[in-house]
């Protein structure tokens, strides 16, 4: 297991635009673990290695993933990408998905709300099993073919009731 697989890092509002993708949420699924061409993405995606080429350049370009190796083989270049983090932060008001804005006209939304009273160590657990349902569904929706599927913005924010100082 890389240290990759469980680092967060910050990011800009701009580099969190290029994640509002979920083809490019997929790609950094494909390389969080094992650096991997666009061939070698697109095969496990089941996409065009075209478009898989262009968003890895775009998360390439925008400082998400890394070019770690580049290897020629039979005179055709490879290039291998990792991702910087499989999670991502960014700080600051501007809301990063214009998706999760309360007044974006949805087709469906489900909303849910609740208050608790955590302990810093459940705070923490509660933290870490949010992503790992996460991570279990994007995993799972990675693998399916289905034709019908839509797209969804998932947004999960768990904040102190205490104000700020």
């Amino acid at each position: 297991m890389d240290q990759n697989e469980h680092q967060s890092i910050e990011i800009s509002v701009e580099q969190a635009k290029l994640l509002g993708s979920a083809q490019r949420v997929k790609i950094i699924g494909a390389i969080v673990e094992t650096p991997k061409t666009a061939k070698q993405v697109a095969d496990e995606l089941g996409e065009s290695p075209g478009s898989i080429h262009y968003h890895i350049q775009k998360l390439h370009d925008g400082g998400l993933i890394d070019l770690v190796e580049t290897r020629t083989v039979g005179g055709i270049v490879e290039k291998y990408y990792k991702s910087k983090a499989k999670w991502f932060n960014t700080k600051g008001t501007q809301l990063v998905d214009p998706v999760l804005a309360d007044d974006y006209q949805a087709a469906s939304s489900t909303k849910m709300n609740v208050r608790m009273q955590l302990t810093p160590e459940q705070h923490e657990e509660m933290t870490a099993e949010f992503k790992a349902l996460l991570e279990t569904w994007v995993a799972k929706t990675s693998a399916s073919k289905a034709k019908n599927s839509r797209e969804y913005a998932i947004g999960i924010r768990v904040i102190s009731a205490e104000a700020a100082k």
